[in-house]
């Protein structure tokens, strides 16, 4: 089954694909001929988004014009991107934040808890040649508990054409609502054996207008003086990308990779929250409603690549990932004198990884995969100049994985992980580790029909403090905290043919539970005797289960991909805790359905697209760290439309056109903050973080 929409299995060969900065194509003797072609070469300038139920090519994405990741991935089934601030894109998978994921770019680890008003990842989506999604833990290869989501950037080998020794690219976008954007690139090989990329990306962003044209309170009434603008966006981005490869003969490869990632703007305190809540605070306070604020990562990674024997491939990376946010809180301290005036955090992740993998025939063909992986943790919170709190955590991991082909048709997947994670923080000073394993079972029922089941342990330790505002110094010593443990199952279906008048007729189906056992909530209700606002502790056992569900079709010159998802949350509380029994993850969003529908006309050299995604409402319920008031979630629908032209008489050239929230609605997304919290001091907060209302986007670019 060679099919774009056929859900991956969790093994060998899209794990090595996804690690990997180096596309091996053909000469790679472990990835079989089917995954080569599920997964094609990129040639042109775009984001191919791989996912366990759907693959979307190269020039499906570029003609989006992505510049927030919801505009790559929301799409997907089983995921969502909430925040609409450029500091606040935090990725969802299956209603599971991001500090439950795991996130690599360039196989550089992003997991850092910076700050509990901004996600865990920051990075703009015309660098990434490619996103890799496992939605769920389904291989002891991840770890985590909701899945993996890696990042790999553009390079060299990539972007030149065959026979072609220099290239680059220039960009240009506007959008109305509200940003510029200029890009320039260039590539090329100093030698056979030597190549080389340098990028650089900058982005100038103004507030942008919500739908409708007015910010609106709880009530729908319009918040005087607002005009419709979300104050507390603008600023600029820089993100500059150096690579430099060596092909060490023709099995070996070195590989060299830096990046300087930069937001700086005037933003508001809480980038999660919105205008009507930066409001309500800063006038009861007296304070201002934005501040001079500052993010930066520097990634530094290095990359191997073997090939050795028939049939067997080693890779591995090391990599440090440094992220800074600081914010001048000189207002604050005039309100305040004990406050600090400059206010930073510090987070840097160290890590090394191997991976290998071999092929081996002895009767039984098998698929070995193995590996180790190291992840040191250090975070430290600086106020005005001074170090104060600081601490650390180290992940070590080793695993293997062998996948049995029984039959032509049956394939038996057992593997076992074992974790030793170590951290020392304010919460806790401790060591855990835990024996994991996994066991999946392919079926292959024809030639068109694929069956599928999964089960996998899970762990994760508990993460050290939030960064940003002390570093762990205000957090609550809890040294009885347990690591959470659980189970990932699932079963999968997938069909393609050419039937049904279709060229490509494609249909899938998958169900899953996922058991996260002690839970661990940051902000549960201290026992008696512990004095606290609130702590971190085990509360109870997280039930997850859903499905999600696509169709294709494509027949000439249409691509279609429809798609459905659900995913239900339920915590069974200790009886401590028994006041959040069957309280659900506040990420949580209603069911989702998303269409896309591309068309191409040759005869002219276009392109064009249409995406529509369906919200259905969220009822109020009892939910972890949700709004307090009013929890409930407004459904939505928002269209897309995007027109790309490509002249076959001008190689290289492309000019998009589209129109983002065509109907200009008012909304937010249900994985961002959303609701009503009543405060003590502030009185009735309005959460809801809005969305970008109609964008006229256009794009120009150039690359030769």
């Amino acid at each position: 089954m060679n099919s774009k929409w056929l859900p991956s299995i969790k093994w060998l060969p899209s794990i090595l694909l996804a690690v990997s900065t180096t596309n091996y194509g053909e000469t790679n003797p472990v990835i079989s001929e089917k995954d080569l072609e599920n997964k094609d070469v990129v040639v042109v300038w775009g984001t191919e988004v791989r996912s366990s139920s759907v693959i979307l090519g190269d020039e499906t994405l570029a003609i989006r014009q992505a510049d927030h990741l919801s505009d790559l991935l929301r799409t997907i089934p089983g995921i969502d991107v909430g925040g609409a601030h450029s500091l606040n894109q935090r990725i969802t998978i299956r209603s599971m934040d991001d500090k439950d994921l795991r996130i690599t770019i360039d196989g550089a680890n992003q997991n850092t808890y910076m700050y509990h008003h901004m996600g865990n990842l920051q990075i703009h989506a015309d660098i990434l040649q490619s996103v890799d999604i496992e939605i769920g833990n389904n291989s002891v290869i991840n770890g985590g508990l909701g899945g993996a989501v890696r990042f790999e950037t553009k390079d060299a080998d990539q972007l030149l054409q065959p026979d072609q020794q220099y290239g680059g690219r220039i960009q240009a976008s506007y959008n109305d609502n509200s940003a510029l954007n200029y890009s320039a690139t260039g590539y090329g090989r100093f030698s056979d054996s030597l190549d080389f990329l340098a990028y650089y990306n900058f982005v100038d962003r103004d507030n942008y207008e919500v739908g409708g044209g007015k910010i609106e309170d709880a009530e729908g009434n319009e918040i005087p003086g607002t005009n419709g603008e979300v104050k507390g966006l603008e600023g600029e981005l820089d993100d500059l990308l150096i690579k430099f490869g060596w092909d060490i003969g023709d099995f070996q490869r070195l590989e060299f990779g830096y990046e300087a990632y930069g937001d700086e703007g005037d933003y508001s305190y809480r980038p999660d929250m919105g205008l009507a809540t930066d409001i309500a605070i800063a006038d009861r306070l007296g304070l201002p409603l934005t501040y001079d604020t500052e993010f930066t990562r520097d990634t530094f990674t290095l990359n191997y690549s073997l090939e050795w024997g028939d049939n067997s491939l080693l890779k591995a990376a090391m990599f440090q990932n440094t992220s800074e946010l600081s914010r001048d809180e000189t207002a604050i301290q005039a309100l305040w004198p004990d406050s600090p005036a400059m206010v930073e955090g510090e987070a840097v992740n160290t890590g090394v990884n191997v991976l290998g993998s071999s092929e081996l025939d002895a009767g039984v063909t098998q698929s070995l995969t193995y590996g180790a992986e190291i992840i040191q943790y250090d975070t430290k919170y600086i106020a005005d100049g001074v170090t104060g709190s600081e601490e650390d955590a180290r992940s070590t991991a080793v695993y293997i994985e062998d996948r049995v082909a029984i039959l032509d048709q049956l394939a038996v997947i057992p593997g076992l992980r074992y974790d030793h994670y170590s951290i020392d923080s304010k919460v806790v000073d401790d060591t855990f580790s835990e024996l994991t394993g996994a066991l999946a079972i392919e079926y292959d029922v024809a030639d068109s029909l694929q069956l599928s089941a999964s089960t996998t342990q899970l762990f994760k330790g508990p993460e050290i403090g939030e960064v940003f505002i002390g570093a762990g110094f205000f957090d609550t010593a809890n040294p009885d905290i347990d690591a959470e443990t659980g189970l990932n199952s699932e079963f999968s279906l997938a069909f393609e043919d050419a039937v049904a008048g279709a060229d490509r007729f494609a249909a899938g189906f998958t169900y899953f539970i996922t058991q996260v056992d002690d839970y661990i909530y940051d902000y549960a209700a201290p026992p008696p005797g512990v004095e606290a606002r609130s702590w971190k502790d085990n509360v109870g056992d997280m039930e997850i289960d859903g499905f999600e569900a696509y169709i294709g079709y494509d027949v000439g010159q249409l691509r279609t991909l429809l798609s459905y998802s659900v995913a239900e949350s339920e915590l069974d509380a200790f009886d401590e805790y028994a006041y959040l029994d069957g309280a659900r993850l506040d990420r949580q969003q209603g069911d989702t359905i998303s269409l896309n529908v591309d068309y191409d006309i040759e005869s002219i050299d276009l392109a064009l697209h249409w995406d529509v995604l369906i919200v259905d409402d969220v009822d109020a319920d009892l939910d972890l760290d949700g709004a307090t008031k009013d929890n409930s979630k407004d459904g939505y629908t928002v269209h897309n439309l995007s027109v790309r032209w490509t002249p076959t008489s001008i190689q290289g050239l492309a000019v998009t056109f589209g129109v983002d929230n065509l109907f200009d609605k008012f909304y937010a997304s249900q994985s961002s903050r959303t609701g009503v919290s009543a405060h003590p001091l502030f009185g009735d907060l309005y959460l809801q973080d809005y969305e970008p209302g109609r964008n006229i986007k256009t794009t120009v670019s150039y690359q030769f």
